[in-house]
């Protein structure tokens, strides 16, 4: 199906949002008035630009207040309304938006709206033009979309249909059920929006708080799937109000917004993609550094020993069991200090798993190799984490492994099995971008999202993952845009006895984060622990947690450039990530940096 997007979901002016739209490839867009006001070019100067970009203009919104109003303010609307047909003429639009009024004079007439709405509709067809008219979900007197069709049934003319708009249908929690019984030919246009569920007011939480289709908590394909229905063969168009997005960078915006569509069609059975490749589990984590000394002597101390090299670039292979951890002191490492730059999936299909990236509009990027090494894909995360899909240890698909060459080494001995889990922080304008694409690209299951009081605010976190908990990555966001790098990225470490790792930990010089004693009084009040117990856990800086399936000990390294590491045990089929504990975790790093 063709997509569209309003120029309010995107930033900057209306020339960026146009090209952004473009660029990201959408088919058409909704002129929203503002941006056409507070543009320096002219109606005709836009339509060409469109044309040249090769979108086409589905619709101009929103014209508001129109009906069931006093005879001299429909009157003056009705002047108001042919100034725009007009300008809709030279801007090369043929459908606009009529919202349902909010003025305080309108009554609450349904006859009256339905006459003043024919009237319209017959000055929109002497210019060529259809109204659809929405009702918006704070409308004075039609609120529910029930209710505006009613009136556009009443109203009986052939150039005035409906809107639907998926916030406005889904927030009044109105059954879409409904809208089967709507000619598919009346149904003029779709908008699409998603939205979290908080309770707040509408008008706030129409406003402000509108996401793409997935990111939030509406069932938006169901609502599609029942327009499709009707026979309705218009755009799927967004329309999404949203602080973050208004202040973030269009393109990336714009991406995002296209994925969420191509996804959407996927949902509804309109597109078949290429299938989504889950991973089934952590190859490695690579981090860049300029100085591989610390980083070493904390892999070091947590049992890794240093296994291969790479035959043609400055990598190191630290492993332990089926932990592996890359270490890079490239060039581009020098910027930023240590953090986690990339992350190796292992894939059923790594080709596969790239055609699908590939289609959800996530590239392979191109890298830099020596002929004789093997061809790793890799797709670019929002935040620019690399993800390479691999094939460790199967003759029948090149192995990423057989690029490094054999070092001497004893076997790691700090009771590491594998990776449990990585953390990685989002740049704030970035998160539901994230859990998006990560379900989307790479058919991960997305959890709950969490807030975390952080000493200077709350973290939002969301954890993402596959069916067995083989691959698991938690998201975070700090409050605002200062917060960007306040949260460091770490690597979760699975022992089947984190007590002796952590003692092996210390005594081979490392150095846990330091827990306040308050955190271990509070957790005597809450649980119960053998004799002893608790004062080990004290001693070792390791944090406790319990959930309906099991228990969680975890414990934490200190922070190198912006990594760190956690030791973690899992008993019982526990499923969480110590969230309880986070708010501790965070102040007591804050404490040891000094931050």
């Amino acid at each position: 199906m063709r997509t569209s997007i309003a120029t309010v979901s995107l930033s900057g002016s209306l020339t960026e949002k146009l090209t952004a739209a473009s660029r990201a490839g959408f088919d058409g867009v909704e002129i929203f008035e503002n941006d056409l006001l507070a543009s320096p070019l002219a109606p005709e100067e836009i339509r060409a630009r469109c044309a040249d970009l090769g979108l086409s203009i589905d619709l101009y919104q929103p014209m508001r207040d129109m009906e069931a109003v006093p005879a001299d303010v429909f009157a003056s609307n009705l002047r108001r309304a042919r100034h725009k047909f007009e300008l809709m003429g030279r801007l090369g639009a043929d459908t606009v938006l009529v919202c349902s009024s909010v003025h305080p004079l309108a009554a609450d007439d349904d006859a009256l709206a339905a006459e003043q709405l024919r009237e319209l509709a017959g000055l929109a067809q002497e210019f060529g033009i259809r109204v659809a008219y929405e009702a918006l979900a704070w409308g004075r007197h039609v609120s529910t979309y029930e209710h505006a069709w009613n009136i556009v049934a009443a109203a009986d003319h052939p150039a005035l249909g409906t809107c639907l708009d998926s916030f406005h249908v889904l927030s009044r929690g109105s059954d879409p059920k409904g809208i089967e019984d709507i000619p598919g030919e009346k149904i003029f246009f779709l908008q699409l929006a998603d939205a979290p569920l908080p309770a707040m007011d509408v008008l706030q939480w129409s406003r402000h708080h509108r996401c793409f289709p997935g990111q939030g908590g509406f069932d938006v394909a169901d609502l599609v799937r029942r327009v499709l229905h009707t026979g309705y063969d218009g755009p799927l168009s967004l329309e999404v109000f949203n602080d973050v997005h208004r202040q973030a960078e269009a393109g990336p915006t714009a991406v995002d917004a296209h994925r969420s569509l191509l996804l959407l069609q996927e949902t509804v059975g309109v597109t078949t993609p290429p299938a989504p490749v889950v991973p089934t589990g952590v190859a490695f984590a690579e981090l860049l550094t300029p100085d591989a000394e610390p980083v070493a002597a904390l892999l070091g101390a947590l049992g890794f020993t240093r296994a291969a090299r790479h035959r043609s670039k400055p990598v190191d292979l630290w492993q332990q069991c089926a932990a592996r951890v890359l270490v890079n002191t490239g060039p581009a490492g020098r910027r930023d200090g240590t953090s986690l730059a990339a992350i190796g999936l292992e894939s059923p299909d790594p080709a596969g798993a790239a055609l699908r990236a590939e289609a959800l509009l996530a590239p392979v990027l191109p890298r830099r190799r020596a002929a004789a090494d093997a061809p790793l894909d890799a797709v670019a995360a929002p935040d620019g984490t690399e993800l390479f899909f691999c094939a460790t240890d199967r003759a029948e698909l090149p192995n990423w492994r057989a690029d490094f060459e054999d070092v001497p080494h004893e076997s790691g001995s700090g009771g590491v099995r594998r990776i449990d889990h990585l953390a990685l922080a989002q740049p704030w304008h970035q998160f539901d971008e994230a859990a998006l694409f990560h379900r989307s690209v790479l058919g991960l299951h997305g959890q709950e999202s969490v807030d975390v009081a952080d000493p200077y605010g709350l973290m939002r976190s969301r954890a993402v993952t596959n069916a067995d908990g083989s691959v698991r990555i938690a998201l975070s966001v700090g409050a605002a845009p200062s917060d960007d790098t306040a949260h460091a990225q770490h690597i979760a470490l699975a022992t089947d006895d984190v007590v002796t790792a952590a003692r092996r930990f210390r005594e081979a010089g490392g150095r846990v984060l330091p827990i306040p004693a308050n955190y271990y009084d509070d957790l005597a009040a809450r649980f119960d622990f053998a004799e002893g117990e608790l004062e080990t856990y004290r001693e070792l800086g390791i944090l406790y947690d319990r959930d309906a399936y099991g228990a969680f000990r975890h414990c934490y390294t200190r922070t190198v450039g912006r990594v760190f590491f956690e030791l973690v045990q899992r008993d019982g089929g526990y499923r969480g990530y110590g969230a309880p504990n986070a708010p501790v975790r965070l102040a007591a790093q804050h404490t040891v940096t000094g931050g």
